[in-house]
């Protein structure tokens, strides 16, 4: 859930709403592909429900991940425009929230303040992915903080704020459905 809640928290409430009425809620079946690696996507998507399997054909198709609901996918290749370098697969019946590249792209070059925003929501999980890969392969000299995944007194306004905006959304997209 911690992506989700770190776009929410760092987005305005104008901006969820913007993202609510701009997306849509899709389901997908049991062993369905949502994300083919190689293949060019054309969305950016938010696991709502269900659970995703992540799988790279280079690693003989073996699982290197598993998706809860709050997890945000394609966000690489948004950024990036390359082709996403694993798919994914769900392990069940599940429900995803899917936002269009091209509408979110016009909404980033349009408005400079959500498009900030946005991309430094990105920055900082892309960063946090990053630094979890580079511990479990050994690299360096970090090395994983116990304390990491501990809330600071600080941020529990901001993770709340993001609940109740994802919360928000959910109920959007159930009455819009």
């Amino acid at each position: 859930m911690r992506k989700v809640l770190h776009l929410m928290g760092t987005l305005t409430d104008q901006d969820v709403e913007w993202l609510a009425s701009q997306g849509r809620p899709r389901f997908v079946p049991r062993d369905t592909m949502v994300i083919e690696q190689g293949e060019p996507i054309e969305a950016l998507f938010i696991l709502l429900e269900g659970r995703l399997s992540v799988v790279m054909a280079g690693r003989q198709g073996r699982e290197v991940a598993v998706l809860y609901p709050g997890e945000v996918l394609g966000e690489i290749s948004f950024v990036d425009a390359r082709p996403p370098s694993a798919s994914v697969v769900s392990l069940e019946d599940s429900h995803v929230f899917v936002v269009p590249k091209d509408l979110l792209t016009k909404k980033l070059s349009r408005d400079d303040a959500f498009a900030a925003r946005f991309y430094r929501a990105l920055a900082v999980f892309l960063a946090d992915r990053l630094r979890t890969t580079t511990a479990h392969f050994g690299y360096g000299t970090w090395k994983a903080d116990a304390d990491a995944d501990q809330v600071d007194d600080s941020q529990l306004d901001d993770i709340s704020l993001a609940a109740r905006r994802f919360d928000d959304m959910l109920r959007h997209l159930r009455l819009s459905s």
